[in-house]
């Protein structure tokens, strides 16, 4: 395993991570499902379709589109998907240590100075006196499943600030918007892209950073079936490949600014906010910019962190370790 801290790990950038994947050892000619979340976390994927480079890869990719982490985990074990980037979840865990899936890469990650997941308040909660996350003491928080992302980051919370939580499974983000418009919970977390406009629209209050209490969290993960990851090797690399010259050139527009902005929020809209006109759509596409590591490289102390987690809630069995749930064979690794 590499050891490299955050800076030095992004400094990689377009150098050994990107290089290692930037040639696939076999060329083919494979049809393959990906999942995804139509967030602006998810453009790698986008970018990587629309400019070609999964078909540089030799691969056609199908999109199929799913509403919460836990399901797209259930249709890589099946099969229905072959890959897909999303937060890792009590579920995928289990299937895990079934031997039917791997994680093989990381992608969103939270970053000090670049703007990430908020903590929110209701309206309701924030006009009876929730104006931090710790006054969320006792309150109802949402989130989509019992050992969901939504329920680590709030826990995380509750521990650091000493206070318990409410936890409340509404399967569905969009589910939660309209609890939380209408008073029914009192509290979430939840990307910018889908903080701000809410925020903005006086429906929630934005009281706090996840950042401040999970730093340098590797939200998503790329994760695949174990059987892809142990015999379909060419296949799998082809599409970390792809997938890391579209994050190459989302961080050179969204990030770094040394490409067009303007034409990669053009190109994301084809898949978020794809109903609002592009002038609407854009702010909120522009609020969802957040790191996507360079090389898919993969914070597995992070992983580590996260799998502890659902063990102490007694969510997953307490015996199963790292290199169930991780293969390290695909790219660098991030041990901070």
């Amino acid at each position: 395993m590499i050891k490299v801290n955050r800076r030095g790990a992004l400094a990689l950038m377009g150098g050994t991570i990107a290089g290692a994947l930037a040639t696939p050892a076999l060329a083919l000619n494979r049809t393959v499902k990906v999942g995804a979340l139509r967030f602006t976390s998810h453009s790698g994927n986008f970018v990587a379709f629309e400019r070609g480079y999964f078909a540089e890869a030799g691969l056609n990719v199908e999109f199929k589109f799913f509403q919460a982490a836990q399901p797209m985990a259930v249709a890589i074990a099946s099969g229905d998907i072959d890959y897909a980037v999303t937060a890792i979840s009590g579920g995928l865990i289990n299937l895990a240590d079934k031997g039917a899936i791997k994680v093989i890469g990381g992608a969103l990650s939270e970053e000090q100075g670049i703007d990430g997941q908020k903590f929110l308040a209701s309206d309701a909660a924030f006009k009876a006196g929730v104006k931090t996350p710790k006054d969320l003491a006792g309150k109802k928080y949402a989130v989509t499943q019992a050992g969901s992302s939504f329920h680590y980051m709030g826990a995380k919370m509750a521990a650091a600030e000493g206070i318990d939580l409410s936890f409340t499974p509404l399967q569905k983000v969009g589910t939660i918007i309209g609890a939380m418009k209408s008073g029914q919970v009192d509290g979430w977390s939840i990307v910018p892209h889908i903080a701000k406009p809410l925020a903005g629209s006086g429906a929630v209050h934005i009281i706090g950073n996840v950042a401040d209490y999970i730093p340098n969290y590797q939200v998503t993960t790329v994760f695949t079936s174990a059987k892809n990851a142990a015999n379909e090797r060419s296949m799998t690399e082809s599409f970390l490949s792809g997938f890391s010259k579209g994050v190459d050139d989302y961080t050179a527009a969204m990030i770094d600014g040394s490409a067009s902005k303007d034409e990669m929020v053009d190109l994301i809209h084809k898949y978020v906010y794809a109903d609002r006109p592009r002038e609407k759509a854009a702010p909120s596409i522009i609020n969802g910019t957040m790191r996507l590591n360079a090389g898919a490289a993969l914070n597995v102390a992070s992983v580590q962190d996260q799998l502890s987690w659902f063990q102490s809630e007694g969510l997953v069995k307490a015996d199963i370790p790292l290199d169930a749930l991780v293969d390290t064979s695909y790219v660098e690794t991030i041990d901070k």
